[in-house]
């Protein structure tokens, strides 16, 4: 079957993950995407391990976890962009590319005349994104930002860990959820750009940032700030306007338990042997149990800790209450319905038979929505996208090689 953007050719200049984890996702729905690295180095994210996919050798940048995780589905062709036959082999390229992604700094590309302008006189009908951590404008537009930094500066990280009066500080979420917040995002405003350019001709200048994304990513915290003035604070596990919402210790580990309504919240008493906590009018209600919440959360802790997780869990399931176990990463895999719904997948990788990886989550019914293709060797493809894509012959190629323009593998 045909992929949803089999006719589509994208340039991906970005790395790290916000810009590839779009370029990625733009590959698993059938797109083509050609990946510019830096000879010699490559993707920043290339030496970021170990753990290492495949080692480095003296004379080849290997390719880690890291990198494998946002780069699948790419061809790697190494330009040197400094360099004038380099900006040249771009600007040929994006004349022939629908889409162009990249995160240099505001203003980094103009040097080497492939910023918006300069692409868009080659090709009108390109959608350019750029992604930086401030955006194109304002006072901190020129700052370096990476994901750490922006879940600080986005306020995520004041809403996230231990309130101060259990000993508690900031904490980041374990990923880098600012950097897929914006690739979303970006890989969002992407396919508008596309069905717009495909109904009016004309392309687009996508301008998306790190802290924007973030400030988004906020949702129900950023909006009680703007309905009732009130600053949102750290509550750990539980929830600030859902209760009971939160992690509790049960006799052997702690489980989640996730009441989103008051029939939920019936069912889980009547379970619990509590059931005259669902006609207590304290808590019959949401609005009621966040009131007060302090005298019923401690009853429900000690509670918890008379039964053992397993037992827990499945009174939940069988009076259809929510709740679930808190997995590590390795128990997410071996679980039998992410089994079944294939989130791991094995590539074929020259260097090692197979490589795993984990899957797109989305699912189509006419198409397998993760690239075959594994993580590329830097330069892997430089050969063949300049013969197949800009038509080069062997020997024009072999003396961009020579004169360092580009490197092959």
């Amino acid at each position: 079957m045909t992929a949803p953007l089999s006719h589509i050719r994208v340039l991906d200049l970005s790395r790290i993950l916000a810009g590839p984890w779009a370029a990625q996702h733009l590959a698993d729905m059938g797109a083509e995407v050609i990946k510019i690295e830096r000879p010699d180095v490559g993707d920043d994210t290339r030496g970021w391990g170990p753990p290492f996919a495949v080692e480095a050798t003296a004379d080849r940048p290997g390719i880690s976890a890291y990198f494998s995780c946002a780069n699948r589905g790419k061809r790697s062709c190494a330009v040197d962009i400094t360099k004038p036959e380099g900006q040249d082999i771009i600007r040929q390229l994006a004349a022939k590319s629908d889409v162009l992604v990249e995160n240099f700094k505001v203003g980094g590309l103009a040097q080497y005349g492939l910023d918006y302008e300069s692409i868009k006189a080659v090709n009108p009908r390109i959608v350019y994104c750029s992604i930086t951590g401030f955006g194109q404008n304002g006072p901190y537009a020129k700052r370096a930002g990476y994901d750490f930094l922006l879940q600080g500066m986005g306020g995520l990280m004041s809403v996230t860990g231990e309130p101060d009066d259990n000993g508690g500080a900031p904490v980041k979420v374990g990923v880098a959820i600012t950097d897929q917040l914006t690739g979303m995002n970006a890989l969002a405003a992407i396919l508008s750009c596309l069905i717009k350019r495909d109904q009016t001709g004309e392309g687009d200048h996508i301008d998306v940032s790190l802290l924007d994304c973030t400030i988004a990513g906020l949702v129900n915290q950023a909006s009680t700030y703007h309905v009732a003035g009130t600053v949102p604070g750290r509550m750990g596990n539980a929830h600030p306007t859902v209760v009971p919402y939160q992690v509790f210790e049960t006799a052997d580990g702690h489980i989640i338990l996730a009441v989103g309504n008051d029939g939920q919240f019936e069912r889980f008493c009547a379970l619990a042997g509590l059931e005259h906590l669902a006609e207590d009018q304290r808590f019959k209600t949401n609005p009621q149990r966040i009131i007060n919440r302090d005298t019923l959360i401690p009853i429900l802790i000690e509670v918890f800790k008379q039964r053992p997780s397993a037992d827990w869990l499945a009174a939940f399931d069988a009076a259809s209450v929510p709740g679930g176990p808190i997995n590590t990463i390795d128990q997410v895999f071996a679980d039998p319905h992410v089994q079944h719904r294939r989130m791991q997948r094995d590539l074929a990788q020259a260097d090692l038979g197979t490589l795993p990886v984990t899957a797109n989550p989305i699912r189509l019914a006419a198409h397998d929505t993760t690239a075959q293709l594994p993580p590329p060797h830097l330069g892997a493809h430089t050969r063949d996208v300049l013969r197949d894509v800009l038509e080069m012959g062997d020997d024009h190629i072999d003396e961009l090689d020579r004169a360092k323009v580009i490197e092959m593998r």
